[in-house]
This record gives structure tokens, C-alpha cells and sequence, in this order.
């Protein structure tokens, strides 16, 4: 249960491929179909935000999966993809990066991959559509980074996907196994678990500041106001708050 074939689609240029992924999820594919573009024209990132996606700098890749688990567990997906970055990045590339919540890889505080975690309905069921984004090579820049430049090494696109549908196939069955221990591993290698300061911006505007204290079960993330209040953030934009901030 939670074992994945997977089958390699590759493409040069794609729009998006979350939304091939989609489309071919809505036409019945089986779970594991990967989608992999050279190139992306409207690469799309958290919160409708565009992904700059140029020919050759980045892996392009998104998984169908159709998980067998309760509806409620389901947003735990992009915390079990986090994860998998994270130990392709200090397992091949000896990179220690920070997972920021809810699904942004950093190195340094630079963000080095993204991950966009959709829900389809399709004929067949739930689909989960399970986009990422590597920098595999580029100009750091004030907010970005690339394995290339972390690592000083060349690294090879389809090498990285397939150690990565290696890491992320071993998570995806611990995950139908056992959900909660999703969140334990992510405890482990996030700073972002408990103890950040961090300034919250909802969908509704509000913004408010606080210090992370642990995920729920789902993988929503708690943060204590400076009242002692804990607010459940289930989707927004979290920041470090730096003491120049």
C-alpha cells in the first residue's frame, strides 16, 4: 500500500505542468505519472504567484498521485514532498537546507525549490496533482539560490527526478501507513516546527505576528500571539520575522 510505478512523461515546453498533470488526471491516468518540461510559460507557484520556470535551470516536475487515505490527511502531501527535497538535497549534494512552512525548501534563507500541491476531482477519484520546482542551476539572488551554486556541482536533471521519486516513493508509503509520522519527520529537519518568529499574512488580510509552536495533525501550522492566543494558520503567508524587521 503507498507503492508507486511511476511512468516519465517529458516534454520541452509546457504552460504549466501542474495543469498537464491535471488534464491527464481528469482523463483517468494511473497514479505515478510524472510530467517533466525543459521549459515553463506560466509556471505557477503558491497563492497564484508565477514561478519563473527558464529552459534548462530547474527541474519541472509534477506527480499524480491518488492517495488511499481519509480526506483529512491529504493536505499532509506537500509536508511529505518538503521532506523529500530536503534528503535528496543533504543526501546527494551534502546541501543542509531548512523547510519553511508550509512548502518553500531554503538554503540560507534563500529559496532554492517550491512545491504546489493541488486536489483534482477526476472519473477515478481524489487526484492529488504534486508540483515541484528545483533551482538547478542560476544567479543567487537576494531571494534565490540553485543546487549548482550551494553544492559547487553539476546537477543533472533527470538524476535529480529520479532520486527524488526514490525519496518521495518511501515517504508516500510511510505515509499511507502511518500519516501522523509525516509530521514528526518534518519536526526533524525544519526550524520553522517551534520557536520562529514569524509575521502572518491571511487570505483575508490580516496580518499578525507570533512565534511557530508546532503543526496540527494535518499539518496546519500553530503560531502563540504575544497574548498566548495559539492561531491555526491552515493556509497563508508565513515570514521570519528578523529582530531588524
Amino acid at each position: 500500500m503507498g507503492q508507486v510505478n511511476f511512468t516519465i512523461l517529458r516534454y520541452e515546453i509546457l504552460d504549466s505542468t501542474n495543469t498537464e498533470a491535471a488534464n491527464q488526471a481528469r482523463q483517468g491516468v494511473d497514479e505515478g505519472v510524472c510530467i517533466i518540461a525543459d521549459e515553463q510559460t506560466a509556471g505557477r507557484g503558491r497563492q497564484g504567484r508565477s514561478w519563473v520556470s527558464k529552459k534548462g535551470s530547474g527541474l519541472y516536475f509534477s506527480i499524480i498521485l491518488r492517495p488511499r487515505v481519509e480526506q483529512r490527511s491529504i493536505t499532509l502531501i506537500p509536508i511529505m514532498a518538503g521532506i523529500a527535497v530536503y534528503d535528496l538535497l543533504l543526501k546527494a549534494f551534502l546541501i543542509g537546507p531548512d523547510i519553511k512552512w508550509p512548502n518553500d525548501i531554503l538554503v540560507g534563507e534563500k529559496k532554492i525549490c517550491g512545491i504546489l500541491s493541488e486536489a483534482v476531482d477526476t472519473p477515478r477519484g481524489l487526484a492529488v496533482i504534486l508540483g515541484i520546482g528545483i533551482n538547478l542551476k542560476g544567479e543567487v539572488t537576494e531571494n534565490a539560490t540553485s543546487i549548482q551554486n550551494e553544492a559547487d556541482l553539476f546537477a543533472d536533471r533527470d538524476e535529480v527526478a529520479e532520486t527524488l521519486m526514490r525519496e518521495i516513493e518511501k515517504l508516500y508509503e510511510r505515509f499511507h501507513a502511518d500519516p501522523a509520522s509525516i509530521v514528526e519527520e518534518w519536526k526533524r529537519r525544519s526550524t520553522w516546527f517551534s520557536g520562529k518568529a514569524v509575521r502572518v499574512t491571511l487570505g483575508q488580510g490580516e496580518i499578525f505576528t507570533g512565534i511557530t509552536e508546532g503543526l496540527e495533525e494535518n499539518g496546519a501550522l500553530r503560531v502563540k500571539r504575544p497574548d498566548g492566543s495559539i492561531t491555526i494558520v491552515q493556509a497563508g503567508d508565513v515570514e521570519h520575522l528578523r529582530s531588524d524587521s
